[in-house]
């Protein structure tokens, strides 16, 4: 199994997708069965991408900050998560609701949108923020 990062040269969205080998990607490639999950867009291509490479100067410092880090990510993730409403993929349609409607007594939200859907709230003069999130994993 391979992992490569995609980028849709026509929304921008970067999104990660597992092949079985490397001549799978190019297979499905020539056969234009890749496409974008945002946008359905068959102009999907691999980006640059740099392998893992394990750092012999790793230390415990390094993983220390690393820990303190994701629990300060994690701390803004439980506060966002018990004072907003989550919206998922409707972010952009849920925000434009909420400006345009001046409902000032709504809660916040948080959710999913694409670069380009986050530019043209933007645009709009919509505020929003892209923050890093953390998934749960427990393996």
């Amino acid at each position: 199994m391979i992992k490569y990062k995609l980028e849709c040269k026509n929304c921008k969205l970067i999104f990660d997708s597992w092949f079985a080998t490397s001549k799978e990607y190019d297979k499905l490639k020539k056969k234009k069965l890749l496409n974008c999950h945002n946008c359905n867009s068959l102009k999907v291509a691999k980006t640059l991408m740099a392998p893992k490479l394990i750092n012999n100067n790793y230390n415990n410092d390094t993983h220390n900050e690393l820990k303190k880090f994701k629990k300060t990510i994690k701390k803004y993730q439980n506060f966002i998560k018990e004072n907003f409403d989550y919206v998922g993929e409707n972010f952009s349609q849920k925000a434009r609701s909420m400006h345009y409607n001046d409902n000032k007594k709504e809660k916040g939200i948080y959710g999913t949108a694409s670069k380009n859907d986050l530019e043209e709230l933007r645009e709009e003069g919509i505020e929003t923020q892209m923050i890093p999130w953390i998934e749960d994993k427990s393996n």
